[in-house]
């Protein structure tokens, strides 16, 4: 991922272990039982993505918070509208079961790459931003999907 910061790299894909924890222990009846009396119940399966994919929903309407500090008048109306989306997004639509909770956060993530693109559009992130979220999304909506639809 070429001219992505280091920092911001890193910390991307470490967002990324829960996914893809979640995913594995969904996949390996071993892996799944070993991570329960570990972790816990709540840190394996789908358990682990549906509840901190609400969380990174959420963290990431802060994100787009701090871009629309960037605008003035009625565009930083339109953007802290706009960046409040996701948290909203997370809260009101990942209830009702694994699979709605898991179809609506793929969804939801798939919603804030919109919203990433409209605000590089509006030139409000840094010129990496779409390299670094596109991919991220990508990995975080095939995990979720194993839950989904495995």
């Amino acid at each position: 991922m070429n001219g992505v910061p280091r920092a911001p790299l890193i910390l991307g894909l470490a967002g990324l272990i829960p996914f893809i924890w979640g995913a594995l222990t969904y996949l390996s009846d071993d892996l799944h039982a070993w991570g329960t009396q570990t972790f816990g119940s709540r840190f394996v399966g789908p358990y682990v993505q549906l509840f901190y994919g609400s969380v990174i929903l959420s963290f990431m309407s802060g994100v787009l918070w701090g871009f629309a500090t960037k605008t003035s008048g009625s565009k930083a109306a339109t953007f802290y509208t706009l960046s409040v989306l996701p948290a909203l997004w997370a809260f009101f639509k990942t209830g009702g079961g694994p699979i709605s909770a898991g179809i609506n956060l793929m969804y939801g993530f798939a919603g804030l790459l919109v919203l990433d693109a409209i605000f590089a559009y509006w030139r409000l992130t840094p010129i990496w931003w779409l390299r670094l979220r596109v991919t991220l999304t990508a990995i975080v909506i095939a995990c979720l999907a194993v839950g989904v639809y495995l």
